[in-house]
């Protein structure tokens, strides 16, 4: 029985070794290969200081190297923390430091962006650098080359068992910078087993891993994959057209993409022999437009649709089965295998059908909290509504902020969020983030960075600023300062300058959700 993450690729390396298990590029490995890297790589760590839980962050660009840090770091019995390689020194450091990663694997030309920030984060002892080249020293962090694992010395792993860390991913929150959601093994295997049950995932699966390793939804290509001994297949894509020349190249069957990428790819050809083997699409990170569902199943006839509806903070909530996409296209489908999706009133009564309330999550799938951050846990992680007075220990569930509503079939629809989470590419950027690099500039009294929909991206940060010499040129400093402080996701796609203060709520507060009222058809004129 498979209980902790990195005894998924062990399993199928002792039942079938030679079936294909990871591909990067040329460079491919079968079960019994990827094993042996993984078990390498936690001897390594092992031999580097790792102890029992301490945090091993991963600041690559997806490669095979990324994979066996990762798994690596959980076989040696650590935690692994994978870092967005899109993000900025600023970002990378707060993480490194807001969960004390002790180890950091990294290539050469990240290291020296990341130089000036490593001075600022003290429990770093260790950076291990992907190539073998020679490097200017780093005050008081030992340096080491990836190519020395082969020569780490034999070491028994530190137990864990399956409730233990296994990983923390990051994820921004409505206000401040981004949180850190803890993943046991047990919360990591549940999900693999409970998506690969629903897509009906077999050993003949080649999945295309597109997205980011550091989303939920990224890694969770990796584990499903694993999980029945299929065929995970790295791509970091420049073009979407990039996308559909590997799915043709690489015979892929299942492809995962969040809206803003589907639009794109649903404009564009798909070769005839794809059809022959793309069994199955899936969609996370937001709604699909109906244009855009409609366009890949006319261009994908038989090829499966999955539309589902997920959390970091409990990895996966719901899934509409490809049967009911026609009779309801813009439904979120229903509650994934051993999960429990509650719709409830702000006093934990169930809502009837039709009426609105947040979404609960409950089941094996709930993570363990935000690290280090009891405050912010408490508000997501509550005991699950309708226990049974008769239980002394409350179950937690996840209190997702979301607002829904439910069909009399028990189908769920997305209404809104509750928080000011701006989702934008399948991303989700924090206002406060983006406001903070705004007011360091000194170039405006206030400002508000708000999400408005956006037919392409989901929803696109739309800046609100307000400044006596507000004008032309205010507005373009600005903007220089966000490109060199943020990820390309996190840039405004608007700045809006105004002479007048920001509106006001009742509580003296910036006035967001008026803004985003005022701003609603800001973008209509991007509809493809």
């Amino acid at each position: 029985m498979t209980t902790l993450v990195h005894e998924l690729i062990r399993h199928t390396a002792d039942v079938r070794p030679q079936a294909p298990a990871l591909k990067d590029g040329a460079r491919e490995l079968d079960y019994a290969a990827l094993r042996d890297e993984v078990e390498s790589a936690a001897r390594f760590f092992l031999a580097l200081g790792a102890a029992r839980a301490d945090r091993i962050a991963v600041y690559l660009e997806k490669r095979q190297e990324t994979v066996l840090a990762l798994f690596g770091a959980a076989a040696a019995g650590a935690v692994f923390v994978p870092v967005n390689p899109l993000l900025k020194p600023e970002q990378v450091a707060h993480i490194l430091n807001d969960c004390n990663v002790r180890i950091l694997v990294t290539s050469p030309e990240r290291l020296e962006l990341l130089r000036a920030t490593l001075a600022h984060c003290p429990d770093l002892r260790c950076i291990v650098l992907t190539a073998d080249r020679d490097v200017a020293p780093q005050d008081g962090i030992r340096l080491a080359r990836w190519s020395e694992r082969v020569n780490a010395p034999a070491c028994a792993p530190h137990r864990v068992i399956d409730q233990d860390m296994a990983a923390i991913l990051y994820t921004s929150g409505s206000t401040g910078r981004p949180k850190g959601v803890v993943l046991s093994h047990r919360n990591l295997v549940a999900g693999a087993e409970s998506v690969s049950q629903y897509l009906e995932n077999t050993s003949e699966d080649r999945i295309l891993s597109v997205l980011p390793l550091s989303f939920d939804y990224g890694l969770s290509q990796l584990t499903t994959a694993f999980r029945v001994g299929a065929c995970a297949v790295l791509m970091n894509y420049l073009l979407p057209r990039d996308v559909i020349r590997a799915v043709e190249r690489e015979r892929i069957t299942g492809l995962a993409a969040v809206p803003p990428l589907w639009v794109q790819l649903a404009q564009l050809d798909w070769p005839e022999g794809v059809r022959a083997h793309l069994r199955y699409l899936t969609n996370s990170g937001g709604h699909m437009p109906r244009p855009t569902l409609d366009a890949l199943r006319a261009r994908l006839p038989r090829t499966q649709p999955f539309l589902m509806y997920g959390l970091t903070e409990a990895f996966r909530s719901t899934y509409l089965p490809p049967e009911e996409v026609v009779r309801r296209p813009d439904s979120m489908g229903r509650a994934i295998p051993n999960a429990e999706i509650l719709v409830v009133r702000e006093d934990g009564s169930p809502c009837a059908p039709g009426e609105e309330g947040e979404l609960v999550h409950r089941g094996i799938h709930v993570a363990l909290g935000y690290w280090n951050d009891p405050e912010k846990t408490a508000e997501r992680y509550k005991p699950a509504p309708g226990q049974l007075a008769g239980l002394v220990i409350p179950e937690l569930a996840v209190w997702s902020g979301d607002t829904v509503k439910q069909d009399e079939d028990g189908f769920l629809y997305f209404v809104g969020r509750r928080d000011e989470m701006i989702k934008t590419s399948g991303y989700r950027v924090s206002p406060t983030e983006v406001e903070e690099v705004i007011y360091a500039s000194g170039r405006v009294a206030e400002v508000a960075a708000v999400g408005v929909n956006h037919p392409v991206l989901g929803q696109a940060v739309a800046l609100v600023t307000y400044a006596a010499d507000n004008g032309e040129a205010v507005s373009e400093a600005l903007l220089a300062a966000c490109k060199k402080e943020l990820p390309a996701f996190m840039v405004p796609a608007r700045i809006l300058a105004r002479q007048e203060p920001l509106p006001r709520n009742p509580n003296g507060k910036i006035d967001r959700k008026r803004l985003s009222i005022e701003l609603a058809d800001l973008f209509q004129e991007a509809a493809p």
